[in-house]
């Protein structure tokens, strides 16, 4: 069990684990957790941590085929300008390695934005908290337990 599993089934979210044989030369976590549970690559979802001008820690969940907008992202955070965070400094925050991070059950709450093209599905696919490790669920389910927006910071 990870953290977001146990978030999860403790407020007895809908929620269905997903989980496959991860390549540790995989180039993309995202695509690779597509690629092997078969699915849609725009209903799979990767968590990227950026950081203001203020080194505030924002949360940004958007599709593994495309990137994050980092000026949609500022915009919808209402900051002058984001940029990626340090993957170190994302690692301490949410308690998680890089390549697994969940948006889910991470150690400080941070705020987060969801890509709003997770509302085109009925379940979204983001990851569990471990590589080779994924949760379906809805996205207002991700949204009400990451106290998340929906915002347009997906690019393609």
């Amino acid at each position: 069990m990870t953290p977001a599993l146990d978030l999860l089934k403790k407020a007895r979210a809908e929620h269905r684990v997903h989980s496959y044989e991860h390549d540790p030369k995989s180039a993309s976590y995202g695509l690779e957790a597509a690629e092997k549970l078969g699915l849609d690559p725009r209903q799979v979802f990767k968590t990227l941590l950026a950081s203001t001008e203020k080194g505030e820690l924002l949360v940004a969940v958007v599709p593994v085929g495309g990137t994050l907008d980092l000026k949609a992202l500022a915009q919808a955070a209402g900051v002058k300008k984001c940029e990626m965070a340090d993957p170190m400094a994302a690692q301490r925050a949410t308690g998680y390695l890089v390549g697994g991070i969940s948006p889910l059950g991470q150690k400080k709450r941070l705020r987060t934005f969801i890509d709003d093209s997770a509302q085109n599905f009925a379940t979204i696919h983001v990851s569990a908290g471990r590589r080779g490790l994924e949760v379906e669920l809805a996205a207002a389910v991700l949204a009400e337990h990451t106290q998340g927006a929906f915002a347009g910071i997906g690019r393609g």
